[in-house]
């Protein structure tokens, strides 16, 4: 299983390198060509969406993404360090304008999970994981 871990300041002109070194790796690990744009997309609607959090709650920490190259998949995962509220509970320092990031975070999630079929959101008072993974298939030898 090999890994290739990338940490970047929380600002919005990080997330388009995110982006190509998420599809260059798919590309390596065997993810199908056709699929390479939605890798792009749901890696940048991510990191977007991290970035967001990190700058709406003054967090200085980097973003975390690790792509990771399985037997038979690979996984994106991109890591936060924003609270986020228990389900139905308020997440401490709440400001006014909360309904509205709400609503954005939601949309977000809503775009990740059409563009990838599995995709697991974990939140909690320390940050989020978004983990996306997608098949791949082994490299074709030719025989001689």
């Amino acid at each position: 299983m090999a890994t290739v871990e990338l940490r970047f300041s929380a600002l919005p002109e990080h997330v388009r390198t995110a982006r190509l070194v998420a599809a260059a790796v798919a590309r390596r690990a065997g993810v199908d060509e056709a699929v390479l744009d939605e890798v792009r997309l749901a890696v940048g609607e991510a990191c977007s969406r991290a970035v967001g959090l990190h700058q709406s709650h003054d967090i200085t920490s980097p973003v975390k993404v690790a792509l990771i190259e399985e037997e038979k998949q690979f996984s994106i995962e991109v890591g936060d360090e924003a609270p986020h509220a228990a389900p139905g509970g308020d997440t401490p320092g709440d400001a006014p304008d909360g309904d509205i990031e709400a609503e954005e975070d939601e949309m977000g999630l809503a775009v990740i999970s059409g563009l990838v079929d599995d995709v697991e959101v974990t939140t909690g008072q320390n940050g989020g994981l978004i983990r996306m993974t997608w098949p791949t298939t082994p490299p074709v030898t030719a025989l001689l």
